[in-house]
């Protein structure tokens, strides 16, 4: 897929330029060891005009994501807010995926970095995993362990285990991957967050081993709305076995159904499923089509 071409602008730094003349650094340690931090945004074209789904969310977290890795950071959400949406414009972008990527400067060392950079970009594109429901297989490849990483921040680098779980699955002839944790519970897919439904209840991993994603958040703020049971809670590998249905969270795939695990198929319709409602009401919230008060 091509991302970008010769109109194409990118925000560097508190400037728009060109994406084909942005150049880069080959110095920096981002690049050799992965050591930088990212966001993933999506802007729809709304009846009220284009909107970034919980932007302060987003680049609030990038903040708490380069602080966690001890990566400078220098700029206010708002700033990077209204850069965005000048991005959109200037790429006649109506719903786009945003991508923020804060990167280090040129440093070899294993030190914390002392300057840093930041660019977003963002370009056309569908959910991530298409619209079909998806087949899912146990991954070989274990969650990374929250004492050797910061697993709440959306660092560079932690996706080489995601590349590796998501790449193994689809040589498998499977959609996506799911990982366990290292005491072998279900921790989530490679980039999304995991939700079962067992008996009329969602069920899903707890925030000690897994990314907290804003689209994780917002089911659960939907479950409230409608007074759907929400459990966190450790799973197994047999309790998605054995759950009525299940579907996966996040910014780039939205919400989606899961309709076998390592080639057990889930008997509910997912068209009758607890997930399949949220999956409806989430894009009534994105579109704006319907009032929608966050519930603390």
């Amino acid at each position: 897929m091509q991302y970008y071409n010769q109109d194409t602008y990118i925000y560097l730094n508190g400037d728009f330029v060109k994406a084909s003349e942005a150049g880069a650094d080959l110095f920096g340690q981002s690049l050799h060891y992965g050591y930088g931090a990212f966001e993933g945004l999506r802007a729809y074209n709304t009846h009220h005009g284009i909107r970034i789904f919980k932007a302060e969310e987003h680049f609030d977290r990038l903040q708490q994501s380069c602080e966690a890795i001890h990566l400078p950071y220098t700029w206010s959400t708002q700033q990077l807010m209204d850069a965005t949406y000048e991005l959109l414009e200037k790429n006649n972008l109506r719903a786009a995926y945003i991508r923020p990527l804060v990167f280090s400067g040129p440093n070899m060392h294993l030190t914390a970095a002392t300057t840093a950079n930041i660019m977003i970009a963002a370009w056309e594109w569908g959910p991530y995993l298409g619209q079909n429901l998806l087949r899912v297989c146990t991954s070989t490849v274990e969650r990374p362990n929250p004492k050797s990483f910061p697993v709440e921040a959306k660092v560079s680098g932690q996706y080489v285990n995601a590349i590796l779980a998501s790449n193994e699955a689809i040589k498998r002839g499977f959609d996506e991957a799911l990982l366990l944790d290292q005491d072998g519970f279900v921790a989530q897919a490679s980039s999304e967050n995991l939700f079962i439904e067992k008996d009329f209840k969602l069920y899903t991993p707890p925030l000690d081993q897994v990314f907290p994603g804003i689209t994780r958040q917002t089911v659960i703020e939907l479950c409230k709305e409608l007074h759907i049971d929400v459990v966190e809670k450790k799973l197994s590998i047999q309790d998605v076995l054995e759950a009525d249905s299940a579907f996966l969270s996040g910014t780039a795939s939205e919400i989606i159904g899961i309709k076998e695990v390592n080639g057990v198929t889930y008997k509910e319709d997912w068209e009758h499923t607890i997930g399949a409602s949220i999956q409806r009401k989430y894009k009534k919230l994105v579109l704006e089509e319907e009032n929608y008060e966050v519930i603390i």
